[in-house]
């Protein structure tokens, strides 16, 4: 089997192409991406270039199957190039499947395309729930945008079968730094903050959210992959939810961390003025992402034989973890010093890019 996977890299690139390289139904990995990694794998032919104008059909032509992760979700300041990546060219890479004849799909969707929970605070979604998203949220918006063109495209191309992977917030150690820059931004004191050492934290009584370790959402891709006949939609997530007691714990530790109430709204407002300072990178939207979204009910990727090794609260633990050591990957993107040794960098270019 010939898999071809687009953003090859990153957080979920990067465990997936471990992932197929120790699969020994697969016979050949294509890893195509902005920067070709240092560290070549064994198993994997890199190729360097941008979806947005690499001649992908030649790339594709006798691929088994296409797997398409690129996205960025910085510049958060730049919303032409986000989209320009994200809507662009992810109908770049659809289109191209169909000319290159590959029979199989498989796109990196998004809990971000579900509309708002309407229920209680512990009801699942299944992968019926409308895919209307967080109108707040410019990842949400391009996540909506991208399943509506996959929409489109499966009904003008019948002979392709489609997947379509709706994760929750994704999470590994070596992805710390990138994560890291994507979200918290320079600023962040890594060294003061680690798991177990956190006797308090204000958080919104309302939170509630899920996460998924990177290496178990890279299981899930390639049991859709070599899994006859899978298509159609596939939650991925771990439990048990997050909380924000069992938040305040996996900070707390030993110390036994206690949630401070706080109102969402104040947060809001705390990461619009960060944002709009250029403190930090991450506008509101994503507060209201975390909010607002519902939580996912796995059974269907779970009929596959998908069992997560890492839960909610051990996945969260690396992460504080790899925040606080500053670790890194072997790709570009997930390099620890990606942003410049002292994050000058990440400084220079605006903390979110843009102008």
């Amino acid at each position: 089997m010939r898999i071809v996977i687009v953003g090859a890299t990153g957080n979920v690139g990067s465990a997936l192409v471990r992932a197929l390289v120790a699969d020994p139904g697969v016979d050949e990995v294509v890893g195509f991406a902005r920067r070709r990694p240092e560290v070549r794998a064994d198993g994997v032919e890199w190729v360097a270039g941008d979806v947005r104008s690499h001649d992908l059909t030649s790339l594709f032509r006798g691929a088994d199957a296409v797997v398409h992760l690129a996205w960025r979700i910085q510049p958060s300041r730049d919303r032409e190039l986000t989209r320009e990546t994200d809507v662009g060219g992810s109908g770049r890479v659809f289109d191209a499947v169909a000319a290159a004849g590959v029979p199989f799909l498989v796109h990196a969707s998004s809990l971000a395309a579900y509309g708002p929970r309407t229920g209680g605070p512990d009801e699942r979604v299944d992968e019926s729930w409308p895919t209307t998203g967080i109108p707040t949220s410019f990842y949400s918006r391009e996540k909506v945008a991208v399943e509506a063109l996959l929409n489109d495209f499966e009904a003008a191309h019948p002979e392709v079968r489609v997947a379509r992977m709706r994760p929750v917030i994704i999470l590994q150690r070596s992805a710390s730094e990138a994560i890291r820059r994507y979200f918290l931004g320079p600023f962040w004191p890594s060294a003061l903050v680690r798991a177990g050492r956190i006797p308090a934290v204000p958080l919104p009584p309302a939170l509630r959210f899920q996460v998924v370790h990177a290496d178990d959402v890279a299981e899930a891709y390639r049991l859709v992959l070599r899994t006859s006949g899978t298509r159609g939609a596939y939650n991925v997530a771990a439990e048990p939810v997050i909380t924000p007691r069992r938040l305040a714990r996996v900070l707390g530790g030993r110390l036994g961390g206690v949630p401070i109430p706080v109102p969402a709204r104040v947060l809001r407002l705390a990461a619009k003025a960060t944002w709009l300072a250029r403190l930090q990178p991450t506008p509101p939207g994503w507060l209201d992402l975390g909010m607002q979204s519902p939580l996912l009910s796995t059974e269907r990727l779970r009929g596959l034989g998908w069992l997560p090794r890492h839960d909610g609260p051990a996945v969260l633990h690396e992460l504080l973890e790899g925040l606080h050591d500053r670790a890194g990957g072997d790709t570009p993107p997930l390099r620890a010093d990606a942003g410049g040794r002292f994050r000058q960098d990440e400084i220079r270019t605006g903390v979110g890019g843009g102008p």
